[in-house]
């Protein structure tokens, strides 16, 4: 049986711009052990739909477990404080297909 990769789909509205790069700069080491692959982070984009935010991220693990650990570890929920702080939005960890 082949594992499902996982990934973090983020859409975000940063509410402090002066703070988010606090985070931007710190997730990296706290994700980095869980073989994080960023596919999308930040960019141009369109909302057809509506509004969406104004900073977009997918992240691909090599499994769904391996995303829903890595959310969940001690490292990274110490560095999500920063994003928090400085943003609002929608964050899902999905399984691909």
């Amino acid at each position: 049986m082949t594992t499902k990769k996982g990934y973090w789909i983020a859409m975000i509205e940063i509410t402090d711009p002066e703070a988010y790069p606090a985070y931007i700069a710190s997730n990296g080491a706290a994700i980095a052990p869980y073989g994080a692959k960023l596919i999308v982070r930040g960019g141009r984009h369109e909302d057809p739909e509506g509004p969406t935010g104004n900073r977009h991220v997918v992240v691909e693990f090599e499994s769904y477990e391996q995303a829903v650990a890595c959310y969940h570890s001690p490292e990274y929920q110490e560095v999500v404080k920063l994003r928090h702080a400085a943003s609002i939005g929608k964050f899902v960890i999905v399984e691909g297909v």
